[in-house]
């Protein structure tokens, strides 16, 4: 392969239909044969399932899932099931209306029976999208490592929950992710509203993305915010806005974690530019309108107005965001992307925390101020970190001292440490070099996106060679690499890479890492390694 070629990403797919795919592809096992045969006869299947065997059951109603002619039969096999747990969202990417009535149809069946059925066993019915791993096992995938014999653990409700738990549990993930997902989620809420005491709906996990925030309140109002453990929000709204919805995350009193990205400010780059152009607006409106003179100071003292009214209703839903913050408890992960309103005020988020942290990650948001990142890297709660990133956080001109005093602190504790594109020099990294080889629990460095020369990167390599549990290591193409065009040099790097892999045989560890640069909004990816049967070193 060419050196300097551009790695390309392949994600694996998991989706049901690629393994339906794979399954027309092999002959049918004798399950999947016997499952077809039962189901010519609708009532014959359903009259059969008290005798089937546990292990037909997952085929069967695989068959029938597919099928739009068998909604009785999903009816029956839910008030049979044979399993612990139903997981129906693995094989509902989509919502399937007909099909979620079919099952909740059997299970209000079972709900009203005194006594359950001998053969069943259903406590939980699990409407998450998990995968289809679990249906690969139960229907004899012979690269699944599990016996389709395993038994299905029960999931349970955080130990934090007050309340007993109910009969049967229901999963639901809240992934506004898709568009008209909300009629969905109200089915469902619905129904396990009409039988409280029976039913128990259980919803971990909120992402939100494209919904309309009115939409979105209708369904937090129907469920029970303190199930709720995971929040993500991956969509642009503004602080009043962020406001509102803080009313809602206070009540999730089993929150532990949070990502929040895109809620925005006008900033003050933009500001700027605005009052140029409106500068300029005015000086050729005068020249060609003197008479508009007059109105154009009326506007602008609405506008100026105007301003002062948004800043204040910004800064209340602040602090009615802050109050908010206050009340998470149990609060372990903190994600924040783009987070433009955080400048100059991120201390005073940092002093809700109410617990130490495990995982804090920041991106994108190049404006904090000095006094911001001195407070981040002093905050009490970020010393127990297994995880700290910071991605396009500038830390250009910034001391080391306080960082090097935080990774001080977490290094007994420190899993996975990203200090990508930060603007960071050789002067600061030089700074953390000796505290960065005693976290002996890294096993995640990237450092990618930095201008550092190669003396920085090979100190780097020496510094870190001691750390046993490092899988991953990420460095920037040293600066000698780039000509003054700000291209890379294929000749040079090849040198630079063959030197490298000189100093990994030298320190006489297996190990592998990788070289990167980004042009024009890609990145490539250089691969340097050396392994007890040699070096190598060629593009990944």
């Amino acid at each position: 392969m060419d050196a300097g070629c551009l790695v390309p990403y392949s994600f694996p797919q998991n989706s049901f239909l690629s393994t339906l795919k794979m399954s027309m592809q092999t002959p049918p096992t004798l399950l999947e044969l016997a499952a077809k045969r039962l189901l010519r006869d609708q009532a014959s299947a359903i009259a059969a399932l008290e005798h089937l065997p546990a292990e037909l059951f997952p085929p069967l109603f695989l068959l029938a899932f597919h099928s739009r002619q068998h909604q009785e039969s999903l009816k029956a096999m839910a008030r049979a099931w044979p399993y612990p747990v139903l997981h129906l969202g693995g094989l509902m990417r989509r919502p399937r209306v007909k099909v979620l009535k079919a099952v909740l149809d059997g299970l209000d069946v079972l709900l009203a029976q005194e006594v359950r059925p001998r053969r069943c066993k259903l406590r939980v019915l699990d409407l998450r999208n998990l995968g289809a791993d679990f249906w690969r096992m139960w229907c004899g995938d012979s690269t699944q490592k599990h016996s389709s014999m395993v038994p299905v653990a029960v999931h349970r409700s955080s130990p934090n929950m007050e309340h007993p738990l109910a009969p049967v549990e229901v999963f639901l993930d809240l992934n506004f992710n898709e568009r008209k997902r909300e009629e969905f989620f109200m089915y469902v809420i619905q129904w396990a509203q009409q039988r409280e005491g029976l039913v128990h709906l259980c919803c971990k996990t909120l992402r939100i993305a494209v919904v309309p925030f009115q939409r979105l309140r209708q369904v937090l109002d129907a469920v029970q915010l303190d199930c709720i453990q995971e929040v993500e929000v991956n969509c642009i709204w503004d602080l009043p806005t962020l406001g509102t919805f803080a009313l809602y995350m206070g009540q999730m009193g089993n929150l532990q974690k949070l990502s929040l990205s895109y809620i925005q400010l006008l900033s003050d780059e933009d500001e700027d530019e605005n009052e140029d152009e409106n500068e300029e607006e005015n000086i050729e409106e005068e020249e060609e309108l003197e008479e508009e003179e007059e109105w154009q100071r009326e506007e602008q003292e609405d506008q100026e107005e105007q301003e002062e009214q948004e800043e204040a209703e910004e800064q209340a839903s602040f602090s009615q965001f802050l109050s908010q913050m206050l009340r998470l408890q149990h609060l372990r992960e903190l994600d924040m992307n783009s987070p433009s309103f955080l400048r100059g005020r991120l201390d005073q988020m940092l002093r809700c925390l109410q617990t130490p942290l495990e995982k804090f990650a920041i991106s994108h948001c190049q404006r904090l101020t000095h006094s911001d990142l001195t407070h981040l890297f002093q905050c009490p709660n970020l010393r127990q970190l297994k995880s700290l990133r910071l991605y396009c956080v500038s830390l250009a001109d910034f001391s080391p001292e306080p960082l090097r005093a935080l990774l001080e602190a977490v290094a007994p504790t420190l899993q996975d440490l990203g200090l990508d594109n930060c603007a960071m020099v050789d002067s600061q990294i030089e700074a953390i070099l000796p505290v960065l080889s005693r976290c002996h629990q890294l096993s995640f460095f990237t450092i990618s996106e930095n201008r550092l020369s190669l003396a920085t990167v090979e100190k780097l390599l020496r510094h870190t060679a001691r750390l046993r549990s490092l899988e991953m290591e990420l460095y920037p193409v040293p600066l000698e690499c780039y000509t003054t065009q700000d291209t890379v040099n294929q000749e040079r790097l090849d040198a630079i890479q063959a030197e490298l892999t000189g100093i990994l045989r030298e320190l006489g560890q297996p190990r592998s890492i990788l070289l990167v640069t980004k042009h024009s909004g890609y990145r490539e990816y250089y691969d340097v390694a050396f392994s007890c049967q040699g070096a190598c070193s060629v593009p990944l």
